[in-house]
């Protein structure tokens, strides 16, 4: 096929073979755009496929320098239509079999290595400054917190996204849970894969799927 080369239909079928709806990464109004691009950058490392964005007081763009082209590998979610987005983000994904996990201490907080992962998660992030709303750590059904033993208080955004996802994407493909991809998903974001390398996108998609 001569809109996609054989090295890069090679490398989507090994990709693919590790991607992941089980986790799923929330972003709760995240204003610095160098930090949110890095989490997708992390997203993409660890092989996590969506990213739910919502946009409340603040408008997330891409910044490129720092995603380096991790965004076109992934599926970015945006809710930003209404007063309510972070309550529409929850209520879609727990339509959706999520658990809805805040990073952020809580009273019935666990530590990161005793989070259940016996469903579906998704892992809600917060802004630099002030974290998760109250709405959002309130309404989540679980909350989780890294073990620290410094005096500083936080871990950066990114930084806290990168050893979260280290550890459960890890942990969930030692599991016996189904958390690969269906046949279906898999066709889909590959068709996606190959209309974000080429120019003509407009022209591949009948002509991919009968290749795959």
């Amino acid at each position: 096929m001569g809109f996609v080369s054989e090295h890069k239909r090679n490398l989507f079928a090994e990709k693919i073979q590790f991607r992941t709806k089980y986790l799923t990464v929330v972003l709760e109004d995240i204003y610095q755009p160098h930090n949110a691009s890095a989490v997708l950058r992390t997203c993409d490392c660890f092989g996590v496929q969506e990213v739910h964005i919502i946009e409340n007081q603040n408008t997330y763009e891409v910044n490129p320098d720092v995603a380096l082209g991790s965004s076109k590998w992934l599926d970015l979610i945006k809710y930003n239509d209404g007063a309510e987005n972070t309550k529409t983000a929850y209520e879609t994904l727990k339509q959706q079999g999520y658990r809805i996990v805040a990073t952020t201490p809580h009273k019935n907080d666990v530590m990161l290595d005793d989070l259940p992962l016996d469903q579906k998660t998704a892992l809600v992030f917060g802004t630099e400054m002030r974290g998760l709303t109250d709405w959002a750590i309130e309404n989540a059904d679980a909350w989780v917190k890294i073990p620290m033993y410094g005096f500083t208080e936080s871990f950066n955004i990114s930084v806290s996204a990168a050893i979260i996802l280290h550890h459960l994407s890890e942990k969930i493909r030692r599991s016996n849970y189904r958390w690969n991809l269906n046949e279906n998903e898999k066709i889909e974001i590959l068709t996606s894969w190959a209309k974000n390398t080429i120019k003509s996108a407009d022209l591949l998609e009948d002509e991919f799927l009968k290749n795959i």
